[in-house]
Order: C-alpha cells, then sequence, then structure tokens
C-alpha cells in the first residue's frame, strides 16, 4: 500500500472514531449547545465498514497468507480491547449511574446474558438487539467481527468446506448483519479491483470532490431519515424497528459508493500531499493506534466522567474537561490493551501452530 495513502487511511480512521465520539456525546446534561458536526456518527461507521474490508483484503494479499496468522491478528486486534471493554462497562456505569443516575438512560440488567453476548459477538443475531448496557456503540463490532469469519472461510478453506460454512453462518446470524456486509465487501473490492489502480488524475480529482460533495448533501439533505422512512412504510413500523442499526441500509449503500470514490480517488493522487502527510505522519499514525480504544470505550467513559465532575451543561466547558478525561483515559487504557495486543497475538500463534500441527498429524495417521 502506498505509504501517504495509508498515513490519509489512519487519518480517515481517528477522524471518523471521533466523530462519532461527537455524536454519542451530545446530549444535552453535558452540554445545551448542539456540537458542531455531530450528525455523523452512524455515518462513520460506514467509513469504518469499507476501509475494514480494505485493510484485511489488502494484509491477506502482502501479510497474513495463512489462516494462524490471520485468525491470531483478527481475534487479538478484537478482543484485546472487547474482553476489556465489557468489563470495563459494567464497573464504570456501576460507579456513574450512583454518582449520576439521570446520565444513564441505559439497560443495567441480564448481566450474564448482556456479557456472554457481548463476549461472544451476538448481540445482534437475527432480530435479537442486546445493548451492552451503556456501550451502544459496540454493535458495530458484532457485525464486522463476523465478516472477518466470512472472509477467512472463503480464503483459506476450500470450496468444499467453505460454501456450507458461509450458508450455516449466514443462518446463525441472520438478515441485519448481512444487510450491511455489502459495504463492507466494497473495501474488498476497492482493494482487488485492479483498475482503480491506474485512473488518470483527472478522473481521480473528480471522484474526489464528487465524494465530498456528496457525503456534505448526504448529511444535508438528511438522506438517511428519508430513506428509513421509506423502509418503514414498505415494510411496517414493527419490521423496520426490527432491524435496528440496519435500518438505514439503503441510504448506508449510497453512503458506502461515495467512501469507495472518495478513497479510489484519494489512493491515485495521494503523492501529491506528500509533503503534508508525511511531515504529520509520526503523530497520525500514534494516535490512530488508539483509533479502537476510543471507538469501543468512549460512551461508557464519557458517561462515567460526566457522572463524576457534575457539572454545568451550559455552554461548552463541562463537555470539555469531560472529554478531556475521556482522552486521557483512553491513552491509559489503550496502552495496555490495543497497544500490546502483539502479546496476544504471538501467544495464539503458537497455539494456533500447535493445533494445526496436531490435526496434521491425526489426518497423516488416517490416511496411513
Amino acid at each position: 500500500m502506498n505509504r501517504t495513502f495509508s498515513i490519509y487511511l489512519d487519518l480517515v480512521r481517528f477522524s471518523a472514531a471521533c466523530l462519532v465520539y461527537l455524536y454519542h456525546s451530545n446530549q444535552r446534561l453535558l452540554t445545551t449547545e448542539i456540537l458542531p458536526a455531530s450528525n455523523y456518527g452512524h455515518s462513520s461507521v460506514i467509513v469504518f465498514f469499507v476501509l475494514s474490508g480494505f485493510v484485511i483484503a489488502y494484509i491477506t494479499d502482502i501479510k497474513e497468507k495463512e489462516w494462524v496468522s490471520y485468525s491470531a491478528s483478527r481475534i487479538s486486534r478484537v478482543y484485546s480491547v472487547a474482553v476489556p471493554a465489557v468489563i470495563l462497562t459494567i464497573a464504570l456505569d456501576a460507579i456513574g449511574r450512583h454518582f449520576y443516575p439521570a446520565l444513564y438512560d441505559y439497560p443495567f440488567d441480564n448481566f450474564i446474558v448482556r456479557s456472554a453476548s457481548s463476549l461472544l459477538l451476538l448481540n445482534e443475531v437475527w432480530f435479537v438487539s442486546i445493548t451492552s448496557f451503556s456501550n451502544v456503540p459496540y454493535w458495530s463490532i458484532c457485525y464486522e467481527s463476523w465478516y472477518y469469519v466470512a472472509f477467512a472461510l472463503l480464503t483459506f478453506c476450500s470450496k468444499r468446506i467453505a460454501y456450507p460454512a458461509l450458508v450455516l453462518l449466514v443462518l446463525i446470524l441472520g438478515p441485519k448483519v448481512l444487510l450491511l456486509a455489502p459495504i463492507w465487501i466494497a473495501g474488498v473490492i476497492l482493494y482487488r479491483w485492479r483498475a482503480l489502480n491506474s485512473i488518470p488524475q483527472p478522473v481521480a480529482w473528480t471522484m474526489i470532490f464528487a465524494s465530498i460533495t456528496g457525503i456534505l448533501a448526504f448529511h444535508g439533505g438528511m438522506v438517511s431519515e428519508m430513506a428509513a422512512d421509506y423502509l418503514k412504510t414498505l415494510i411496517g413500523a414493527e419490521w423496520h424497528k426490527q432491524l435496528t442499526f440496519s435500518k438505514f441500509f439503503i441510504a448506508d449503500y449510497l453512503l458506502g459508493v461515495l467512501v469507495f470514490m472518495n478513497f479510489a480517488g484519494m489512493r491515485a493522487v495521494a503523492d501529491t500531499f506528500a509533503p503534508l502527510l508525511l511531515h504529520i505522519e509520526r503523530p497520525v499514525r500514534l494516535i490512530a493506534g488508539y483509533t479502537f480504544t476510543l471507538y469501543l470505550l468512549h460512551q461508557p467513559l464519557f458517561l462515567f466522567w460526566a457522572a463524576i465532575l457534575r457539572g454545568d451543561p451550559s455552554g461548552y466547558l463541562y463537555w470539555w474537561i469531560t472529554t478531556a478525561m475521556v482522552a486521557l483515559s483512553v491513552v491509559a487504557i489503550g496502552y495496555v490493551t490495543e497497544n500490546k495486543r502483539h502479546i496476544l497475538k504471538r501467544w495464539l500463534e503458537k497455539n494456533l501452530a500447535r493445533c494445526e500441527q496436531y490435526f496434521a498429524r491425526k489426518r497423516h495417521a488416517l490416511n496411513i
């Protein structure tokens, strides 16, 4: 992957996580003012999906060419943050509710069910939607992780095994996860469609301009809301409600195309921004290393700190102080989780390789 384009993707990744934070922290108990750019939350998740598909296609082509390294990397990536997130969310919610109960309009019951479904990434199967306590953003990792699994089946297994296993996986997960899968697949296509590597510069710049203009018009015209309302008239209010986070899928497809265009165009012209991107590479790489922790823990963290600080919501000061504490917390937590995932990855690689060798010996013995 082009170095400058890689920096750009890291910058987009961190920016998207910040926009999700703005979206969720845009609460009147924190600030009476509406936060700027606070309506890009769900759209930022769509950016993550396209970006994730692209990155997974890239690493399996360049680095993780065996199922052992791929599995160890994906499991360590997810669970190095997901497990602490589930534990910390329960602890933070318990303390925060004690100090400021009015902040917590989120479930705090059925601990075994909520914890188990979160750890097994089954919060959004079929028409079930199990909120991970106050951690509403957790839903997307329960989609994305299963896309990792589906991709692994198609990449590392024979067709005889992959296709039946994929059908079984779809039957287990249900329609909600399936509805947003094309957006993730768009990222894979972006990487594998070789013709996109030789886009003429004028076309690339046109794609970038069209994508940025389109994204701004998309939000200004409230396309997601209109598309969701239209879907509700087609399938009825009850079925629409059951789709939970997938009920915006019609508009999400359009947004996915715009993100696809932006990435394709920027990849072609990224070197134009090399002086700037290479200059800021170090800080961008640094903050990008905390993106997953920021995304997966920001809601329980800002609720907790808002409850502890219990400030005046008039103006932005209370929100800014809370946000500063969230940032410090993310750095502290991310340092021992996300930034130490290589330890878990090495352990997984070692033990998965042992499992592979064990079953290889068994197969060999049976053949004899």
